[in-house]
């Protein structure tokens, strides 16, 4: 979901990892959002998603007889069959047979054989549903998700648990989770890009958090807090007049919300049916990567909508453009 920046438009590559069940719908229903958002003639081309159903591995020594033969056999037309019904339920949602690709991979690792997938098709954004055992309507970190969120190269887009069943016609905006800090800048911009590709308004929000306990009783807690969300409000000015300063008309208002603990402070955040959410990662992680930090994992768990997270000194740059610069 990057734009190219003064080139050509580009065909723009979403990933979803699928799997027969209620994860797998998730996801899909979320990818269509995105196929069905991407219409900006100037920055995309076209939108193609690719469809990967990732199964383990045959076993590294080979077993007596046909054994190993007939597992792997049995493992391939299960993903196949996965496949069919993963692209039937597209059709379901209008997307066109010509923009759909779908992929059986090997890996011992979910997640892992979806970044795998990624750096072979070059894709913007990984698109994946929550865990099954996850509080619905939230998003529920499991297996797959852990490892795409400790390691992946290109953005993470993860679907709450149930999403398909009240999935809405198209996304209306995207709110970027935002704290001014050093290396900011770079998944500020691509929020910014994926909101251009999306054609959406942006929202820039930071949660300010109320000390818990006795330290909410303090003589000059009040000062405090007042103190911290005036800063807050000035760093959010700044950073939309970073987003304005590119003169492409992209639509920026900023809001602080104050709250005890990230998902009451997140709670008092208006979200529009067609909301997008956006966040960055640790800055104690590896650049380049998405890794998942206890800040931004508390706002993924709390989020009632779609969340996108960012790699760490993300620019919105696809794997395809990465490729052309080397």
């Amino acid at each position: 979901m990057s734009e190219a920046g003064g080139r050509e438009p580009r065909v723009a590559r979403v990933l979803a990892g699928y799997s027969p069940d209620e994860r797998g719908d998730d996801a899909l229903a979320l990818a269509a959002l995105v196929l069905r958002g991407v219409t900006a003639p100037r920055t995309v081309a076209d939108v193609r998603l690719t469809v990967a159903n990732v199964h383990p591995p045959a076993w590294p020594a080979r077993g007596p007889g046909s054994v190993d033969a007939e597992w792997v056999g049995y493992l391939k037309d299960r993903a196949g069959d996965a496949l069919e019904r993963a692209a039937g339920r597209l059709a379901e949602l209008n997307v066109a047979e010509r923009r759909l690709d779908l992929r059986v991979h090997a890996h011992r690792g979910s997640g892992r054989g979806l970044i795998e997938v990624a750096a072979e098709t070059g894709a913007d954004v990984i698109v994946i549903g929550s865990a099954p055992r996850g509080r619905r309507g939230r998003v529920a970190i499991g297996s797959t998700a852990d490892q795409l969120l400790h390691g992946s190269p290109v953005p993470v887009l993860l679907a709450p648990r149930g999403y398909a069943a009240r999935a809405p016609d198209q996304f209306e905006r995207l709110t970027v989770a935002y704290w001014r800090r050093p290396d900011t800048d770079g998944p500020l911009e691509a929020a910014a890009r994926a909101a251009r590709a999306l054609a959406l308004p942006v929202r820039l929000v930071t949660l300010v958090l109320r000390p818990p306990g006795l330290a909410a009783r303090f003589r000059n807690a009040d000062d405090v807090m007042a103190r911290q969300l005036d800063r807050a409000e000035r760093d959010l000015a700044h950073a939309a007049g970073r987003l304005a300063a590119a003169g492409d008309g992209l639509a920026v208002r900023t809001e602080a919300v104050a709250g005890t603990g990230t998902a009451k402070a997140l709670a008092a955040v208006d979200m529009l049916p067609g909301e997008l959410l956006a966040c960055a990662s640790s800055h104690d992680g590896p650049l380049r990567k998405v890794f998942l930090g206890e800040g931004s994992g508390k706002i993924v768990r709390a989020a009632p909508c779609p969340v996108l997270v960012l790699p760490r000194g993300a620019r919105a740059v696809s794997q395809t453009e990465n490729a052309q610069v080397r």
